[in-house]
Formats: structure tokens, sequence, C-alpha cells
């Protein structure tokens, strides 16, 4: 499967889109009604059934028990036969991929065909360890639950306060459900990793971990040596309870401020940016629009020695086999495997399986199946070399293609990538997502021009341009390059002038 599915600019009088020579389906522009019908490759194409914007129409006939390819791929079986110009969707598409052709290291591209593209720097805030923020918070977290209302109250403390003169972006807390009736080991570890993460991360200057005091997640994990910046530590029962607990952490966010509200943005090369990258309420079209121009822009980054972090490990299974011939090594192509095989059994124990994903939402914008949306979602990532793995909310210490395991979930998903250090996210939609996160700026693409409008307050760009003949997808590629260092230099996202704080770390263990 390529990266750029589209050749040039889409044909606005084509109401149809074949991605691969090998489909036997394509994918409708705008609805279709029945009866309709057009010239389409060099042949007359009568639609049998309505067709919904995104959706899939046969362009052949397909036996029952055929395979149904898009992007030049298995994404099913026939479950009865196909008649050309009728509607491929969940009533007629068997999900049933078939195994893939597994290769390691076989597709590694050098970038020579992508350019060097201004600008190449960012104005950002540089930190002792190397790393560059695009933001400056003071970070409160909650140690477990019972912290929680206490960091949202001392984020309160300053809400309507003018940070212009500081350099400060503002004081960002992190409440959250977990923490305590949890058992020490895996889960406790992660969401240790993850509340280190938001707080050691290049977006925050200092910050204040703030406790019960009898929880299993204890303070004082977090206040060892290292980090970025101060770090406080509070709890409820020494300082008297949420009151008190409040008045001494506005104190100590005061304090940090005083302390290191005086930086300023310096030039940074844009090799310091670790962009993240999710899709959520996807549509037909993320595949087609917004995804590959977001590949592009990866590739653009990756050109220049920056990091793009691709997640959502339920999202890839049905593509994973295009990635492992990415690995830089067969260690690293096996290391993603084994992640698929673990969310296989995660999944397992509570009588699911991928397939399961594809919400409504998704079908009803044209995704029938798993395989089908990891195709689309897969494309993110561009055609940089794979050159890590990590796990949920573990430091990104690598350049170029990085790979996180993190549920589809969106705002878990960015939670994992944000505590890994992603200093900017770029998030694709195709049915309109409103989500963000505290302290890491999120833009918005939309994947068609009609959720753009709809959804106007929200969206940063749209990539339905591209859909709509006006654009090809290195030209939308590029600009949302130039958006994201824009937004890395002090630009606001839609999503921060709306206050969108979504914050949730991944809980995969019990409940005591």
């Amino acid at each position: 499967m390529e990266l750029v599915t589209l050749q040039g600019r889409v044909k606005t009088d084509n109401p149809l889109l074949r991605l691969s020579s090998r489909d036997n389906v394509a994918v409708a522009r705008a609805n279709l009604e029945a009866g309709d019908a057009f010239s389409f490759e060099g042949g007359e194409l009568r639609l049998l059934d309505p067709i919904p914007m995104g959706h899939k129409v046969a362009v052949v006939d397909i036996p029952e028990g055929g395979t149904v390819f898009k992007y030049g791929e298995d994404i099913g079986t026939a479950q009865q036969s196909i008649r050309r110009g009728e509607w491929v969707h969940t009533h007629n598409l068997k999900f049933d991929v078939k195994d893939r052709d597994w290769a390691f290291s076989t597709n590694l591209s050098d970038l020579s065909d992508i350019p060097l593209v201004e600008p190449r720097t960012f104005l950002g805030y540089p930190r002792a360890d190397g790393r560059v923020g695009t933001r400056n918070y003071i970070a409160v977290a909650g140690a477990s639950n019972c912290a929680a209302h206490a960091v949202s109250e001392i984020e309160a403390a300053f809400r309507a306060e003018d940070f212009s003169g500081s350099n400060i972006d503002g004081v960002a807390s992190f409440p959250h459900g977990d923490g305590c009736g949890m058992s020490e080991g895996p889960d406790t570890e992660q969401l240790r990793r993850t509340l280190d993460g938001v707080m050691d991360h290049p977006n925050v200057v200092a910050a204040i971990i703030v406790g019960l005091g009898c929880e299993v997640n204890q303070i004082s994990y977090y206040l060892q040596e290292g980090g970025n910046g101060t770090r406080r530590g509070l709890t409820l029962q020494e300082s008297g309870g949420t009151r008190n607990v409040v008045r001494d952490g506005a104190r100590a966010a005061r304090e940090l401020i005083d302390q290191v509200g005086r930086l300023q943005r310096v030039e940074a090369p844009v090799s310091k940016l670790i962009l993240g990258t999710n899709c959520g309420g996807s549509d037909g079209f993320s595949g087609i629009t917004a995804n590959p121009a977001l590949g592009y822009c990866s590739d653009l980054l990756v050109k220049q020695g920056g990091t793009s972090v691709l997640a959502e490990t339920p999202e890839i299974y049905g593509a994973e086999h295009l990635l492992t011939r990415r690995a830089r090594t067969r260690e690293i192509g096996e290391k993603l495997l084994g992640q698929i095989q673990w969310y296989k059994q995660y999944v397992a124990k509570f009588g699911s399986s991928f397939d399961d994903n594809p919400s409504p939402g998704n079908k009803a914008g044209g995704l029938t199946n798993i395989a089908e949306k990891s195709l689309g979602a897969a494309i993110k990532s561009g055609t940089s070399i794979l050159t890590d793995v990590v796990e949920f909310a573990e430091r990104i210490t690598k350049a170029g293609f990085v790979y996180m395991n993190t549920p589809g979930h969106d705002p878990v998903s960015l939670t994992g990538l944000a505590a890994g250090g992603a200093n900017i996210i770029i998030f694709t939609t195709g049915r309109g997502s409103a989500i963000g996160f505290p302290t890491v700026p999120v833009i918005k693409v939309a994947t068609n021009s009609r959720m753009a409008r709809h959804m106007s307050s929200n969206m940063d760009l749209n990539a339905g341009a591209i859909a709509d003949g006006e654009e090809d997808i290195r030209q939308v590629g590029e600009r949302m390059y130039r958006l994201m260092v824009e937004v890395a230099s002090g630009r606001r996202t839609l999503s921060e002038q709306l206050g969108h704080r979504e914050f949730v770390p991944w809980r995969i263990g019990p409940v005591m």
C-alpha cells in the first residue's frame, strides 16, 4: 500500500474514488442515489443501491466467498454474491481477513523523495535535558482519585489569571479516578509512568503532586531526584483537609511561577518536535484525505530529524504487516507483533475481539470492519522507517517513526502519547471530535468538508479539500506541517481556545 493513494487532484466530475487498481470497490465522494449512472473508468456504472457519502460500491461483480479489496489489501469476504453497482457494507461483507504476508525490513525508505521544507525551526522552551517545550505549564497532578477534587480546585484558583507577562501558559490539573483500590504491579506501574510522564514533560516547567496520604500510589514515588524542573508534594491528610491543601497547593504554584516564569521562547530546530498522531470518529474519507496528508506531514518532520509517533494498537490490526516491512530491524518488527498478540489476549479476557473496535459512528461513516479502518489509520505514519516500539506512556527517546501501544479510545491514547513526551499532537476526524489535552496542543483535522463546515469551531484544518479536488495530499500535508510549526511556536489551537483538557489514564487491572 502506497502512502499517497490519490495521484494528483481528484477530478470533481468523478463521484467515485478507486484507491488502487487492485480494488474491486470504490468510495462515494457524495451521497448517491440508486439508478444513478455515470462513466467510470471507460464504461458505464449504474448504481443498484443508494450509496452514502464515504461508503463503498462494488465496481465489478464479486462472487460469494470472494475477497473484497480496498487500498489494494484484503478487507474481508463477500457473504453473498455482490453485483457491480451494489452497496458494500456490514450486510454483505464478512470480516475474515486472511493471514498476512509477513516480512521484516523489506520496505526501508530513505525519504529521498521527501523535500526539506520551510520553516525548519520553531520557537520553544528549552529544557535542561535537551528536550524543547511547545508550551510552558505548571502541572498539578493527583496521586489518586481521593485528590482529584483538590487538584481541580488548585487549577481553578488560577483560571481567571492573566499569565501574559510571565511566559507561563497556565496551571493545568490532572485529576483521575485511579491510584487506590489497585494492587502493586503492572497497573500501578503504568499509572506511575503516566503521571510521571505528564509532570516530567517538555511542556511542563514545574509540577505539584497531591495525594490523600494513605493511597497505594504514594506521592513519595514522584519526589525522588530527577525530572526536568521543580517538583512539590502535598497530601490532604498532612495539610488538614481539602480547603487547606488547595490553599497550600495554590501557594506552591505561585512560588513556582515566580521562580520559573521568566523563561522565554527561543529558536529551536524542528527535530525537537515529537508529534503524536491520532484519529477518532473516523469515516470513509479518513484513509483517503486527512490520514495520508498527516502521513506526508510526518515524513516532512522525520526528514528533518524529528519524531512521529503512531498509536492505537486495535487500529493497526490488519495493517501491521505493512509496518513490519518498515521496521529498521527484525527485532523491532517482532516487538510490534508482540504488542498485537498481547492486545489480542487482553481483549479476549473480556470476551471481545479487535473487530469490536469500529464504533457505530465509524460504520455510519462507511468503515465496515477493523481491517478497513486500520489500513486507513496506519497511513498516518507516512513511509518512514520504524525505529522503535514503546509501551503506553513510555518515554520516547528515538527519532524517526515510533510506535506506542495504546488503546484506540481517544482520550486514553492521547494520554499515553503525551505522557511519552509528545509535545504536539495532530488528530484527524471524520465524524467530528472535540477532544484536547491539558498541556499539549491538539490540532484537529477534518477528513471531509461537510463536517469541517458543520464543526468549524473545532476544526483547525480541512483535509476534505483533497476529496473536493481543490488540493492534493502533498499540498495539504505541507499546509499541515506549517500549521504544526506555528502551533509549536505558540499559536493556540481551537481545542485550547475552547478549554478542552481531557486526561484519562489507561486502567488495565482489576479494582480491589
